[in-house]
């Protein structure tokens, strides 16, 4: 990251958006492409154009099929995405291309943690998508093409998804922990407050089946109470307020709670041993923003399908939502503004969701057959359109700032999960400070 003093830090242009949209988007692709390849390149004298995605995570264009359907429809394209797992690994990297103009895919992903900073500061590395034919404002949520927009009204990057908050949960081991498994019964259990969430986990303890723990994570629980928060690391002023705001101080005390009463496994999540987690069916709940449905639907076992159920969170919130955007320097502008355009369509978006679970950040598709009767195979017949769509006509606005991930990252990876391994709350909140502090100096 580039050196930047505290004074311009709190004047840098924040997005006030809709929650919905804000927080962490880490997925679980495996890292076996290259996000640092050239930017596209004809494919092996058949005549092709391959159009080269740089994403993070599991976004989901490849699982749904979305790209053998445009290939389809366009047989001079052929398109190769190149997948970095964890966000906090491929930002750095987006950032030095950027910086030097080079090396940059012909789509490059932002995550919605990122784009305040890259609207600010890196915006004339990208084509303007709001010239480009077939793109039209309305389709969006209008916070949401908001966030993407400078102050001279370039549109650096078009919406993918959203993400709602629920809480997913394991059917089969609230059973056998003698809780209740229907879904509204479930929700009752910490209805409107994340401590209910964590007496739910105690009682669970009481008869857990052995080997297994009543959360994911410390970084997942984290997360999810602060993305029920209007404010959280900034203020609408700029100013960085992690350590004096309250409610962030609340949510690591809560979160260091869980951990010390073993409730949450001592995992950091998105890593190779938090995935095998998912398959050993070692734990009964998790953060579920949509997108989460793909990564449990890919690192869970097959005889899982149908254990797992959605049901409301203690407060509405969001956890993810990203961009595509296409680099000037890419090789295949033009063909990478129109994929960026097809694969961001409503209609585009509502199939994400049927088949993956990317919540969509196209109003439109709201009303939709493939959004209101949408179902996921790990889920069963749980109304899962439904369920985020109510999440998301609740979940608060929320102050994003440029330095999001580096908080976020901070309070998790170097703060909450130290408890699972001894640190008392005040030493893993001393350390996640000092840490996060070093890191916004850099």
């Amino acid at each position: 990251m580039r050196a930047r003093t505290r004074s311009t830090r709190r004047v840098v242009v924040l997005a006030a958006v809709a929650s919905l949209g804000a927080g962490l988007l880490a997925g679980c692709a495996d890292d076996s492409g290259d996000d640092n390849a050239s930017g596209g390149t004809s494919g092996g004298g058949s005549g092709k154009t391959t159009i080269t995605l740089g994403l993070f995570g599991t976004m989901g264009f490849k699982e749904a099929g979305l790209y053998t359907e445009y290939e389809k429809l366009h047989p001079d394209i052929k398109i190769a995405e190149n997948v970095t797992e964890r966000n906090e690994n491929y930002y750095p990297a987006l950032v030095n291309h950027l910086t030097t103009n080079s090396g940059l895919q012909d789509v490059q992903a932002i995550e919605v943690g990122n784009i305040a900073e890259v609207v600010a500061t890196q915006a004339s590395r990208f084509e303007d998508m709001s010239k480009v034919s077939g793109v039209s404002k309305s389709n969006w949520l209008d916070w949401k093409w908001a966030q993407a927009t400078t102050k001279d009204g370039a549109t650096i990057g078009l919406g993918t998804d959203v993400g709602p908050m629920a809480l997913c949960y394991r059917k089969d081991l609230f059973q056998a922990a003698g809780l209740p498994t229907d879904r509204t019964e479930v929700g009752k259990l910490w209805a409107g407050d994340w401590n209910k969430f964590v007496t739910a986990g105690q009682q669970y303890k009481k008869k857990a089946k052995a080997g297994t723990f009543f959360m994911d994570s410390p970084g997942g629980l984290i997360n999810a109470i602060l993305s029920s928060e209007k404010e959280k690391f900034y203020d609408s002023s700029g100013e960085i307020i992690y350590k004096t705001n309250p409610a962030v101080k609340a949510a690591f005390d809560l979160t260091a709670k869980a951990a010390e009463d073993g409730l949450v496994q001592p995992q950091t999540q998105f890593q190779q041993s938090w995935d095998t987690t998912i398959a050993n069916s070692k734990f009964a709940t998790i953060a579920c923003p949509p997108w989460m449905l793909g990564t449990i639907k890919g690192k869970a076992k097959p005889e899982d399908a149908g254990k797992w159920d959605v049901a409301v969170a203690p407060k509405s919130g969001n956890w993810g939502g990203s961009f595509l955007g296409v680099p000037k320097s890419g090789k295949h502008v033009k063909e990478a503004e129109a994929l960026v355009t097809w694969l961001t369509a409503p209609e585009q978006q509502a199939k994400l969701f049927k088949v993956q679970g990317n919540f969509p950040s196209a109003p439109s598709t709201y009303t939709m057959a493939e959004v209101t009767g949408a179902k996921n195979e790990m889920t069963g017949d749980s109304p899962i359109g439904t369920v985020f769509s109510e999440a998301a006509k609740t979940t608060p606005v929320q102050v994003i700032g440029p330095k999001d991930q580096i908080i976020q990252q901070g309070l998790t990876d170097n703060g909450v999960i130290l408890v699972t391994k001894g640190k008392s709350a005040a030493e893993a909140w001393q350390t996640a400070t000092k840490t996060i502090d070093n890191n916004l100096d850099k």
